[in-house]
């Protein structure tokens, strides 16, 4: 008793001695132009445990140790303050931060201070994202990431984006960029097997982005390798943060419409054209006495005469809904850190049938075990439903049914879709299938992180990427393709499987003040599977059964699995002398199994150097002179993402008489190795006036060697071609990027421009022959010109005296003639823009802000192929646009337009008549926000409370005639023709222009 007794006793002691050796100090933290700032974490200097945040109206209260002699305030945005200790009342005044300076940036396996960055990068924060409609996170950059070319390609909900960083870099290989999220580099090919690719990178919620960087010459890629010739972009996710528990929800609901929509001819203008194309030869020589008679033998029909007057281009569109919910919970404190969110997103698209969701989820969590150890991890799980379309170019793509006549009905007199019209109603499709793809994909990294010394840390990653694919397709009775069949059903699985580790040393001192080093060294390692099957099955019981299960008829399935991996060593040094002279070297080591064995490893270099001027003497007191930075570099960088297989003797099993057999499929190269990248660049980044004024100024050049093309060899063992390192390509270009603040008041108004000139030229062939499929598509690559560069006959319009089209003879441009076959190739066009660019302006004042994005470009052609049925002078049964009323009469001889000749291909061959200017201005986004003022918020024990509008896409100026400029076909199912035939308009959907309300609460 008397034991329990005194320790109770010296319990109470020592908690009396210890509130007797605390304080408690309050204030209010403010900034000169923003008022009060809630969420500012205040703590004291060497006690981080010792935290707490600033309230809703920027009050804090802390309890402190009666010793303390420094509070520190930490806000980001703001430079840290710090302030003596002198009493219980402290009151701070945050300053905004020089952004351009003091910005922590990453970079490769690592971060560094914007400041001392040599690479040329740009990148995006989660302001840029911020209350904006975007489906994927790739396109947050449109626009605002110089050198980034960025093509929507389609209004297809779930469609893959081209990404091109400085050009277009192969002919053969993938030009899209390196993904890298959380330090794991991630499969971002397409899995799917339609013809336009499916995004891979639609399964990440843009909510769950803290930033992208892209990372665009050697000095900043070339610790990525063999993989960066295309440029890396580096994705940071959200991470909890010390302080207060968050909870972020936030809401927004809208609808959408074509940007564009086609003007074709209503029911009587079809007629009259058609019925001038059937007079031309006297309704088929006699044959028939009027176009009615003529139209039911053509067709079966007697819509002719009908009442009918359909639009089909509304039956091919419908009002698009989208809304989504996001929720966001982060917290922690000196030792542990979290966050757990949530999103859920569903797109109704613009076209009918075409639907997208997506679920998802993600845990990140950090802990400090000790001061000299750091370990965390993260796991992103989410669910795709994607409701596809068909390719372009099927006959089943519902902007297909713009070819529909008007004069033909959606509906039969019963009700049911029309199955008579002249070409296929792909609404039946829609109807009586289905075409859903669903995507699984994981996303998990963990790490661990050991400070050896105050200047030595051991850092070690393992990151995990599964993506698992199924396109489930149903054709019932009804449909073109399950008819004849009795019902068809198919499934396709794919997955990737893809495992890395990371292993870095990271070295940082200073000596005598003067001198910075930091070094680093590392290995990684990745192996990546993938596994394909697929199954079809036939004559199903009725459409009420769409399993395979169900099929009479297994028709056809197969199965495979490929798989490459990669091993390399990393290093790289960066020196600082006296906080002005800036050095820089990396190297990387790869090796890769898809290479020869003779090539398997390739060695990348890159050097760069920097001066900062303004530290010098004679400007270091410059009062207008922030920043003026003049770097360069040098580096060799790699281009992999070709088949595992390509450098390997192949061989296939095959059925002989019922036997299994096998048989060679392809002829190896041991010395295929990589596409190589010589990059140089030159930049000078600027800041004006304390940085009211900042930009970078850059001119670049990029030369490929070793492209791998087919080359030709004798056929004698029984293969004409094989896969070789022959060709070389270049591109060099200028980019400029300036961000003024205008004003810094209580109104507030800041400007972003960025423009991107880049010419590229095709320096080496096999043998120097050009590449041209020719056909319907006009894409070429030929020494000397710009990749994908048109190349046919130069219409020449029309000879007045008689209606016939007429082209030039050859590229003199000095004589016609009307025979097609007569007229030379020649050059017609380059899909490649000139320049491309964005302009921003934010604006705020008290609680409204408004951000306007543009962007724009200029100089590109686009052949729009569809024009040779659509736009083609009423050469068959497709309906027309309604130009096409302005045809050749003998009193109208002054007209583009050829005489209207039924199925005589007057003026209908591949030809410059559908090549049109592509350039465009297009209002990328609009978000005006109202933040509900921090008082009301308070009463209802809120963070924060705002609402807004946002509009995505919401106009567009262009001179291009089809549905939207930005777009572009796939040329192929193979790599090497999407990438030649670039600039091609194939009744691609038009983008989608949405428009939203939402809401974000804190609490």
């Amino acid at each position: 008793m008397k034991k329990l007794l005194l320790s109770m006793v010296l319990t109470f002691g020592l908690i009396s001695f210890a509130f007797a050796q605390s304080k408690v100090i309050s204030g209010k933290v403010t900034s000169g132009t923003s008022g009060p700032i809630p969420g500012v974490s205040v703590f004291v200097k060497g006690l981080p445990g010792t935290i707490t945040q600033s309230d809703a109206v920027g009050n804090y209260k802390l309890n402190v140790p009666n010793d303390a002699k420094t509070l520190v305030f930490s806000f980001i945005g703001y430079t840290t303050l710090e302030i003596p200790i002198t009493g219980t009342s402290i009151n701070a005044d945050l300053k905004e931060e020089n952004t351009t300076l003091s910005d922590v940036v990453v970079v490769g396996y690592g971060t560094q201070s914007r400041r001392d960055v040599l690479g040329s990068q740009t990148g995006i924060t989660a302001a840029d994202i911020k209350d904006r409609p975007v489906t994927t996170i790739e396109s947050a950059l449109q626009g605002k990431a110089t050198g980034v070319f960025i093509n929507s390609s389609s209004g297809k909900l779930g469609q893959a984006l081209q990404i091109r960083v400085r050009g277009i870099s192969s002919i053969s290989a993938s030009n899209q960029p390196l993904f890298v999220i959380d330090g794991v580099p991630i499969v971002s090919e397409a899995l799917g097997t339609y013809t336009e690719a499916d995004n891979p990178l639609a399964a990440i919620s843009p909510d769950d982005i803290e930033s992208m960087e892209v990372l665009k010459d050697a000095a900043a890629a070339a610790i990525y390798g063999a993989r960066a010739s295309n440029g890396v972009v580096l994705i940071t996710t959200k991470k909890g943060k010390q302080g207060r528990t968050n909870i972020d929800f936030g809401y927004f609901a809208g609808f959408s419409d074509p940007t564009r929509k086609g003007e074709f001819l209503n029911a009587d203008q079809y007629r009259q054209l058609l019925d001038a194309s059937f007079k031309y030869n006297n309704y088929d020589n006699g044959d028939y006495n009027n176009a009615a008679e003529m139209w039911e033998d053509y067709t079966g029909t007697t819509d002719w005469t009908s009442s009918n007057n359909t639009n089909w281009v509304d039956q091919a569109f419908r009002k698009g809904h989208m809304q989504q919910y996001n929720l966001n919970i982060n917290g922690g404190d000196a030792k542990t850190r979290f966050m757990l969110s949530g999103n859920y997103n569903n797109n109704n698209g613009i076209i009918i049938g075409n639907r997208y969701v997506r679920t998802g989820g993600r845990l990140s969590l950090d802990h400090t075990v000790s001061k000299i150890l750091e370990v965390g991890g993260s796991v992103n799980i989410s669910k795709v439903d994607n409701y596809r379309l068909p390719t372009d170019n099927a006959f089943s793509n519902p902007l297909q049914l713009n070819a529909l006549p008007p004069i033909q009905a959606v509906r039969d007199d019963s009700g049911q879709l029309n199955g008579s019209t002249v070409y296929y109603n792909s609404l039946i499709d829609i109807e009586n299938g289905k075409n859903l793809s669903t995507t699984y994909r994981t996303f998990a990294n963990a790490f661990a992180s050991l400070k050896i010394t105050p200047d030595l840390v051991f850092r070690s990653e393992y990151g995990f990427d599964f993506n698992n694919l199924e396109e489930e397709q149903f054709l019932g009775s009804k449909t073109q393709d399950g008819g004849s069949t009795g019902g068809y059903s198919s499934d396709y699985m794919a997955k990737s499987i893809n495992f890395n580790t990371n292993n870095t040393l990271n070295y940082t001192k200073t000596f005598n003040e003067k001198h910075s080093l930091n070094v680093l060294a590392g290995f990684a390692f990745q192996d990546t599977k993938f596994r394909f099957s697929s199954v079809e099955g036939t004559t199903l019981p009725s459409d009420n059964f769409t399993k395979i299960a169900s099929a009479a008829v297994i028709s056809a399935g197969s199965s495979s699995e490929t798989r490459h991996t990669f091993v390399s060593y990393l290093a790289r040094v960066n020196y600082k002398y006296q906080d002005k002279y800036l050095l820089s070297a990396s190297v990387r080591t790869d090796g890769s199994s898809r290479f020869g064995v003779n090539n398997r490893y390739g060695t990348f270099p890159a050097v760069s150097a920097g001066w900062i001027i303004n530290q010098e003497d004679f400007l270091k007191e410059s009062t207008w002179l922030s920043q003026l930075k003049l770097r360069g570099s040098f580096g060799l960088t790699g281009n992999a993402e070709i088949g595992d297989f390509a450098s390997r003797n192949l061989y296939r099993g095959v059925n002989y008489a019922g036997v299994g057999g096998t048989r060679p499929s392809q002829l190896g190269d041991p010395n295929l190795t990589w596409e190589n990248t010589q990059n140089y660049n030159i930049g000078l980044d600027f800041g004006l006036l304390a940085d009211r004024i900042s930009g970078t100024l850059e001119f670049y050049k990029k030369k490929t060697t070793d492209l791998l093309l087919n080359a030709p060899i004798a056929a004698t063992n029984g293969f004409s071609t094989i896969t070789q390192n022959i060709g070389d390509m270049e591109n060099k270009g200028l980019e400029f990027t300036l961000n003024t603040r205008n004003l810094i008041g209580e109104f507030k108004w800041s400007t972003s421009f960025n423009i991107a000139f880049n010419r590229n030229k095709v320096l080496r062939l096999v043998d120097d022959q050009p590449i041209y499929t020719g056909g319907r598509f006009l894409g070429r690559v030929a020494v000397g010109e710009p990749l994908g560069y048109f190349y046919g006959k130069a219409y020449a319009g029309v000879d007045p005296s008689n209606g016939d089209a007429i082209y030039y003879v050859d590229d003199s441009r000095t004589t016609t003639t009307n025979d097609y076959s007569v007229a030379q190739n020649q050059k017609l066009g380059d899909p490649n823009p000139k320049f491309y660019g964005g302009f921003g302006n934010h604006f705020s004042f008290k609680n409204f802000d408004l951000d306007v994005q543009t962007q724009f470009v200029s100089g590109n052609d686009i052949y729009n192929m569809a024009g040779v049925f659509q736009s083609a002078n009423g050469d068959y049964f497709d309906n027309q646009t309604i130009d096409q009323l302005n045809y050749w009469t003998p009193t109208n001889t002054n007209t583009s337009i050829p005489q209207p000749r039924f199925n005589e291909g007057n003026g209908t061959g591949p030809s410059s008549r559908w090549i049109q200017d592509g350039s465009y201005l297009r209002v990328k986004s609009v978000v005006l926000g109202y933040n509900i003022p921090k008082s009301f918020a308070n009463k209802y024990k809120l963070q924060n409370l705002r609402v807004f509008a946002s509009a995505l896409n919401l106009f567009t100026i262009t001179g291009y005639k089809g549905y939207d400029p930005e777009v572009n076909t796939p040329g192929g199912a193979s790599v090497q023709s999407a990438n030649i035939q670039l600039g091609h308009d194939f009744y691609t959907p038009p983008q989608a222009r949405t428009i939203t309300f939402g809401v974000n609460i804190g609490l």
